[in-house]
């Protein structure tokens, strides 16, 4: 798999947004497979306000169950190629016979109404979004032993031995990354995982440079003399 960005130099700012709306911010969380990345985030999406999960674009096949604009937009190759060409992805990569991406409209969209948005993504798309979006709080989580991260993968009941074993490496590969993320989580007990990573998301909220946007009025009335 490789992670690619489109090469553009926008950026996505702190601040109000036009309609006056105190802007979100992204966060970014990666995980190898079978580190309960996808229960906590489904957690955290049903407990926080102003919070979303990014939908990304695909060209794989839609599987039973699956909603366009829910679990993915789903596209054919030729529109997710235009898309490419047209510089309309914050990042994309190609995975097998198929390719994965996040549209910048998808990110500009959701910050731009207030939301705070979570990007899941591998730590090469994860490194390709920090140098657009600077200021994304990223968050990485690991498993607590291998043995634990192997039995999950087994457990699911999915794969055969030999992809497990494949897997198994490359959540060796995508853990020694956990150095380049802001935070590190440790998905041991489900429960305090996922009340760190709300700490995280609430913490943010209350920094100074969202927080003067958010309060103008009331800090300019504090020091009205």
């Amino acid at each position: 798999m490789s992670s690619k960005s489109t090469g553009t130099t926008r950026q996505y700012q702190r601040g109000v947004s036009p309609t006056g709306t105190n802007r979100g911010s992204l966060f970014v969380l990666s995980a190898p497979s079978g580190a309960g990345k996808t229960s906590l985030v489904n957690a955290l999406r049903a407990e926080l306000p102003d919070f979303a999960v990014s939908v990304s674009h695909t060209t794989r096949n839609q599987r039973p169950g699956e909603e366009h604009g829910e679990d993915y937009y789903f596209v054919d190759r030729a529109e997710f190629e235009r898309m490419i060409a047209a510089g309309e992805f914050l990042e994309y990569a190609r995975v097998f016979d198929n390719y994965y991406g996040t549209a910048h409209r998808t990110l500009e969209t959701a910050l731009a109404a207030g939301l705070d948005l979570l990007l899941e993504i591998d730590w090469q798309g994860a490194r390709q979004v920090r140098r657009i979006v600077p200021d994304c709080v990223s968050v990485f989580v690991l498993p607590p032993s291998r043995e634990a991260l192997e039995a999950r993968l087994n457990g699911r009941g999915q794969d055969d031995a030999e992809t497990i074993s494949r897997r198994m490496r490359d959540a060796m590969s995508e853990m020694s990354h956990y150095r380049e993320y802001d935070y590190l989580v440790v998905n041991d007990a489900f429960d305090e995982a996922l009340l760190q990573l709300r700490n995280i998301i609430l913490t943010h909220r209350l920094k100074t440079a969202r927080q003067a946007d958010r309060l103008a009025d009331l800090i300019a009335s504090l020091l009205d003399t």
